[in-house]
């Protein structure tokens, strides 16, 4: 560890050791500088990304691994996605298996995958009854069941706190938590202070969630833009969304003025006041 000396003899100065890097733990090992999202995709021109704090959630958003440039999106049974023109980048993750990983379960999947890289005991989800599903209890030996519109808990063996255990965990909230939940697990925040890491989220039947990876401002417009990411039905890849309207603007999405109504996405547009914050 580095450390300075103060001009007082006899006491020293320790600088404070350098953050942790981010960790991916579905990753064998970690991810090259040039195959993560902010290796990828520079801010527009004459932006700059906002500041988040080191070992934060939109830290660690920033610097997902990345698939190599040109890989196309699948899906969860391998089949390609239709619209490979709204694809930008494929996102370093499997899809899973089942039909289950689609636009909110994505976002469940990351924020999940980041709280047990610094906390599992920090993991937990509503589903749409409002049952709370927390890992801990999981792992504990408490898992649900659904019979009708009730759900309750139920026992199951313990274990240990494993990445393969966190998928488990995973599998049925994927399949009871939805854009309904989600749109309700998160604080809602003006369209204008966008930050890395919160959530466009419609809560309904169909409803559709899309995950803010980054944010960029111009400092002398103010004008903000955002990196996007989502998953969509079937269950595919998480993908970078290509901003198809203005090609111009690559993977970037330019935050709309305060009297425009909505946002949109390639694949949905949302209300203007659909944008929300993880607690």
């Amino acid at each position: 560890m580095a450390f300075f000396r103060l001009l007082v003899p006899g006491f020293i100065l320790l600088a404070a050791p350098a953050p942790a890097p981010p960790v991916y733990a579905w990753l064998a090992g970690p991810s090259a500088p040039q195959a993560t999202l902010v290796g990828r995709f520079a801010p527009p021109a004459g932006c700059q990304r906002v500041a988040v704090p080191a070992g934060s959630w939109g830290a660690w958003l920033r610097t997902l691994p990345l698939r190599s440039v040109g890989t196309l999106a699948r899906l969860y049974n391998g089949q390609l996605k239709d619209n490979q023109a709204v694809v930008a980048a494929v996102v370093n993750i499997d899809p899973g298996t089942t039909d289950l990983q689609q636009c909110a379960d994505a976002v469940i999947r990351l924020r999940a995958e980041y709280l047990f890289s610094i906390n599992p005991n920090k993991i937990h989800f509503h589903l749409t009854t409002g049952y709370d599903a927390w890992f801990s209890d999981y792992v504990a030996g408490t898992t649900f069941r659904v019979k009708g519109e009730e759900v309750r808990p139920a026992p199951k063996p313990a274990e240990a706190p494993t990445h393969a255990a966190l998928g488990r965990y995973l599998l049925p909230v994927f399949g009871y938590a939805g854009t309904r939940s989600l749109s309700r697990e998160v604080l809602p925040v003006p369209l204008a202070q966008a930050q890395p890491g919160d959530v466009l989220v419609h809560g309904g039947s169909p409803g559709h969630a899309v995950l803010v990876a980054d944010v960029a401002e111009n400092p002398r417009t103010n004008q903000r833009y955002l990196l996007l990411l989502q998953s969509y039905m079937p269950a595919q890849n998480i993908h970078v969304l290509r901003n198809v309207d203005r090609p111009a603007l690559g993977a970037w999405f330019a935050v709309p003025g305060p009297q425009e109504p909505q946002f949109d996405t390639p694949e949905w547009t949302f209300a203007s006041t659909e944008l929300g914050r993880f607690e």
